[in-house]
Parts: C-alpha cells; structure tokens; sequence
C-alpha cells in the first residue's frame, strides 16, 4: 500500500559512567524540511522541553483519528469547521507487568458549519467508524475511548 519513512539521529556526549546521564535528546526527520527533537518523558530523565514517544503515539492516533472523522463528516454531508482534541496517552503496567500506554482518551470539540447539522447519535456514529477506520488504532492494542467535552 505505502511505506511510511523517517530518519532518527542520536549523538552521544561525554559523561561518567556512573551517572547514567546520557542525552536522551535525538533528531527524528520526516522530510529534507522537518526535523523534530525528541527525547524520553521527564520521568526518564528526558528533556522537558522536547516530545517524547508517548507523546508521538498519543498525537499519531488523536491525528489519525480526527483525519478519518473528517473523512467520514465529510462523506456523510457534514461540514466540520473545526476540530481540537485535548487527547491524553496513559502509561501504565500492561497484562505482562511491562509498562505500556494501555489506553488513549480523545476529547473532541467539534464545530459544525453549514445548513446539515449532525445530532449527537450521528456524530457518535461517526467517531465509531472513524475509529473502526483508523490506520493507527488499528495497529496498536492500548484502548481508545472518545469521551464526550
């Protein structure tokens, strides 16, 4: 179907062994013209400044998900205006023990423009297909629950 590329660079730098304070700061290109700096959540001695792979995966999927609700809005004669989520990724001990992000919770805000207005069985609808559609919920096993803002 597609392949989906990016470049990751990490530089080490010159530290005592003991400390265990390497950077986790690292560059991940998606084009010749977008480089984004990446590095591991606070609690990981990460940057706070930069995002981390939590923060990637939880974007990635309120993203995929948004542009298959669209798709679908639009599909189904509805004119979104605008689209915001405030989604949020948990990290917690999976089934294994491990940590994982277990579950993903979207929060949409949705304004609707034009003379065909969904109610809100319909836009319930939507999001549950544009979910059952999603590229990137699809591809991962954390639960996703899209919550009512």
């Amino acid at each position: 179907m597609s392949e989906h590329k990016i470049d990751l660079e990490w530089q080490g730098s010159s530290h005592s062994p003991k400390e265990s304070n390497y950077t986790r700061n690292h560059a991940v290109s998606f084009s010749d013209t977008v480089q984004v700096t990446v590095s591991s959540a606070p609690e990981y001695k990460g940057d706070p400044n930069c995002p981390d792979p939590e923060q990637l995966l939880t974007s990635a999927l309120a993203s995929c998900h948004m542009l298959t609700f669209l798709a679908i809005a639009d599909l189904k004669g509805f004119r979104v205006e605008s689209y915001r989520d405030r989604a949020t990724g948990f990290l917690e001990r999976g089934d294994s023990g491990r940590p994982q992000i277990t579950r993903i919770e979207l929060r949409p805000c949705i304004v609707f423009g034009g003379e065909k207005q969904p109610d809100a069985a319909a836009i319930k609808r939507i999001h549950a297909s544009a979910h059952k559609n999603c590229f990137i919920a699809n591809s991962i096993k954390a639960k996703v629950d899209v919550l009512d803002t």
